[in-house]
């Protein structure tokens, strides 16, 4: 059974395409590793699945249905969300408000999923009145991650959730990753860290020039030596 699939996509922010003709697909329950190197398309791949850019070719379906070229507040209602690298989250405003704000389009009472999201985090739920902007950057990722599950989201894409972040706090965002994928949801993430993203991934896609070049399971893309060499620095 195919939760997400991708056929034949090209986009890109101008004329000249970025991904050219790429095929990806999510099973339900799947931790999905997108990889490569710098400006392969990567984040452009995601960005298209949740909208924010229109494919000039291809297809995308979510549980059979096509969504390709849906506005990304469509998407979020179909049971996508996303995280971005950057800009992820409101520093001026609390944990707490952060947290309601990602609820925007819940008309029920959502109170119970914040306490299961302080569960998740307990960090988080220990300063839920602190001001995100005072956080350090591991905890405003949780913040970050917390708002987009707050949609009870079946698929969960994340751009470079380690990006930036000292070893320790990296290896504590991946740990939350896999709880986050233990209650069922799918996770999509494109990660600089390719070795701890496949060694968590039940499968990889290794994306060059906007194209694909290798997929397979994650810890064999982890074991081949061809991969290591050309993607994964030796």
């Amino acid at each position: 059974m195919k939760h997400l699939e991708i056929v034949g996509l090209t986009a890109g922010y101008t004329e000249v395409p970025i991904l050219k003709q790429v095929n990806l697909t999510v099973k339900p329950g799947e931790i999905v590793a997108i990889l490569g190197p710098n400006g392969a398309g990567k984040s452009t791949l995601i960005k298209t699945v949740f909208g924010l850019l229109t494919p000039s070719q291809g297809r995308i379906s979510f549980k059979g249905e096509d969504i390709t070229g849906l506005r990304p507040e469509k998407i979020v209602r179909k049971g996508i969300s996303y995280v971005p690298q950057v800009d992820n989250v409101f520093p001026s405003m609390s944990i707490q408000e952060n947290l309601e704000m990602g609820a925007f389009i819940r008309t029920d009472d959502y109170r119970h999923k914040i306490e299961e999201i302080y569960e998740l985090f307990p960090v988080l739920g220990e300063r839920r009145k602190h001001k995100v902007g005072q956080l350090s950057g591991g905890q405003r990722q949780m913040v970050a991650m917390g708002r987009a599950l707050m949609l009870d989201p079946e698929i969960l894409m994340l751009d470079e959730p380690s990006a930036g972040l000292a070893p320790l706090l990296v290896a504590s965002i991946f740990e939350k990753i896999r709880d986050i994928n233990a209650k069922g949801i799918s996770i999509v993430i494109v990660e600089q860290n390719a070795r701890e993203a496949l060694k968590m991934a039940h499968y990889g896609y290794i994306l060059a020039m906007g194209k694909n070049m290798l997929d397979d399971k994650g810890q064999t893309l982890l074991e081949s030596e061809e991969v290591g060499r050309l993607y994964l620095g030796g």
